[in-house]
């Protein structure tokens, strides 16, 4: 696509994103990523997350989700201000229109005008510095164009063989996004891998990259994937895992110096869809990795070793599916966590599950806020 889609649709005259229509519609598709981040007036979020809330009138509310204190939290220095990460499977709009079967929810929800608000009024409502998406199908014409205004740098890498190319009138491959803010980071050095298994090159993808805080000078490595899904393939998920994390190392080594990359000093957030529950052997790979990692949402359970109970709930031909999927990894010992949002409850997510009128996605949005941890040598 070379032209961006209007927020409202081919029919709507949206009053934030002609700018941005002008902008794209003569542009080479390879041209865009480069170009946007610098060359787009800012949009004010307030405004934006008006015109979604007026174009979402005719659907319910959205349920309210509290953000949650973890217990122990310690209270951050002022200089140290919080990093909001927010982690997403949106779901590809071809698969939720053409392939994924989701039985129980109307048709007309699934509808892309609308539904794209839903999922920028999710996101303008939280506002990220950090935004990890898997499932985006709609990267160039829409979350990359809008989140630009916004103030955030891009980050797209497609699947090789995307599902979404096997269905009819879809709009590109799907892949992961990584967006930050532009005001709050500075780019180090990016690399998009292509997850690989017993050595053979697989259908999934990470984006890597190296950040500096703006605020504190300090650096911050983040990075997103989506590995295999479905029931079967649980020893490939474990190989793209242990791939991944051998990755994650040599970058976080090349930018800080072996021994740092062990001790886990150059703060580490690793979020995606990892299709696998906590039982599966690659969960187990990134809670015992050199790397320090912590899985953030543990510590919403009262005992601090228990994820939710679910991070997606679904109804398929093949019948009613609840798991924990989705993780944001951190270094526990140079992050610390100051408070998740909570999880919705079965009542708000209703008897037909996900997705619906209120929820544009099967899987639930995860979000917290992290704060550096104080360097010894700061200390003294």
């Amino acid at each position: 696509p070379s032209s961006v889609c209007a927020m409202g649709g081919t029919s709507s005259n949206s009053r934030l994103f002609g700018t941005l229509a002008q902008s794209l519609s003569s542009a080479p598709l390879g041209q865009i990523e480069l170009d946007l981040d610098h060359n787009l007036a800012e949009t004010d979020p307030d405004q934006l997350l008006r015109e979604c809330e007026e174009s979402l009138q005719r659907r319910p509310a959205r349920p309210h989700r509290d953000l949650v204190v973890p217990t122990g939290a310690v209270p951050r220095r002022q200089h140290n201000p919080a990093i909001r990460i927010m982690q997403w499977n949106i779901l590809a709009q071809a698969l939720g229109e053409g392939k994924d079967g989701f039985i129980r929810c109307p048709l007309d929800a699934l509808n892309w005008p609308e539904r794209k608000y839903l999922i920028l009024e999710e996101i303008l409502t939280y506002l990220p510095d950090i935004l990890c998406l898997q499932e985006v199908d709609h990267y160039y014409d829409t979350f990359q164009p809008i989140m630009a205004s916004l103030g955030y740098h891009g980050t797209f890498l497609a699947k090789p063989w995307s599902p979404c190319l096997d269905i009819e009138q879809n709009n590109g491959p799907d892949g992961c996004a990584l967006f930050f803010r532009r005001s709050r980071f500075s780019l180090q050095a990016t690399e998009r891998l292509r997850l690989s298994a017993m050595m053979l090159p697989t259908n999934q993808v990470a984006i890597v990259q190296m950040l500096t805080c703006r605020p504190t000078g300090r650096r911050l490595c983040v990075a997103v994937t989506h590995l295999k899904a479905r029931s079967g393939w649980e020893r490939l998920r474990s190989a793209q895992g242990a791939d991944f994390l051998q990755k994650l190392q040599r970058m976080i080594s090349q930018n800080g110096g072996q021994r740092r990359a062990m001790s886990g000093s150059i703060p580490l957030v690793v979020c995606g869809d990892f299709n696998a529950e906590p039982t599966e052997d690659v969960y187990k790979r990134f809670s015992s990795s050199p790397l320090g990692l912590s899985s953030a949402y543990k510590l919403l359970s009262s005992d601090k070793q228990t994820e939710p109970a679910y991070t997606t709930w679904k109804i398929r031909p093949s019948g009613e599916c609840r798991s924990t999927l989705d993780y944001i990894w951190y270094t526990g010992d140079s992050l610390s966590v100051e408070q998740l949002l909570d999880i919705p409850t079965e009542e708000q997510i209703g008897p037909d599950r996900l997705p619906s009128y209120h929820y544009p996605s099967d899987h639930i949005s995860l979000l917290c806020d992290v704060c550096f941890r104080e360097e010894p040598h700061r200390l003294m």
